[in-house]
């Protein structure tokens, strides 16, 4: 059976509606999947949240899917990854890599604290590549928090191949996230 990992973004849980279109729509596309709760998702610290990864991942898992602040949770877990392992794809919807000046207003001085590690520490890149056959990146049009010239960098970065929805904000239940424009079975 193929097995499926989601990982949930920053202030999230496994329940919420998005996790729970894609837990759906994987089942029936065959898949077993694992949506850990994150720890202490209001204040998400790498090594916690890549712990955590490693707690629930193992080699049947063969897609990997994140939501936000998730997709670096997930990042930083495969640079880790021995050289060995390898993960058929990778799905980064909504991925959140640095906080924009209109963020850090409306959040405030807690979330930049909370945001610097995310944003500061390094992340290698080309082990990713290496690790990863296929890598997908979802964005809004209207999202607040991931402005849509994160495009570049995930094409330059990890070559991935970049899919673009309309008016679906941050893919959260307050941007009135019901399911994704594409479809699952064309991303996996």
């Amino acid at each position: 059976m193929k097995k499926a990992l989601i990982i949930h973004g920053w202030d999230g849980n496994p329940t919420e509606p998005l996790h729970q279109y894609l837990r759906n729509e994987l089942e029936s596309l065959g898949y077993k999947v694992i949506i850990p709760e994150m720890p202490n998702p209001d204040t998400p610290v790498i090594k916690d949240w890549v712990d955590k990864i490693d707690e629930v991942f193992d080699s049947e898992v063969d897609l990997v899917i994140g939501h936000s602040i998730g997709c670096q949770a997930i990042l930083r877990f495969i640079e880790k990854l021995d050289s060995d392992v390898f993960i058929s794809k990778i799905i980064l919807i909504a991925p959140w890599m640095k906080l924009d000046m209109n963020t850090i207003e409306e959040e405030g001085e807690d979330a930049t604290k909370i945001a610097q590690p995310w944003m500061e520490t390094p992340i290698d890149f080309n082990k990713i590549k290496r690790s990863v056959k296929k890598v997908v990146t979802i964005f809004s049009d209207n999202d607040t928090y991931v402005p849509l010239d994160q495009i570049d960098f995930f094409k330059e970065k990890l070559e991935a191949t970049i899919y673009t929805e309309h008016n679906q904000g941050h893919f959260t239940v307050s941007d009135g996230f019901e399911k994704l424009q594409t479809s699952l079975k064309d991303l996996i």
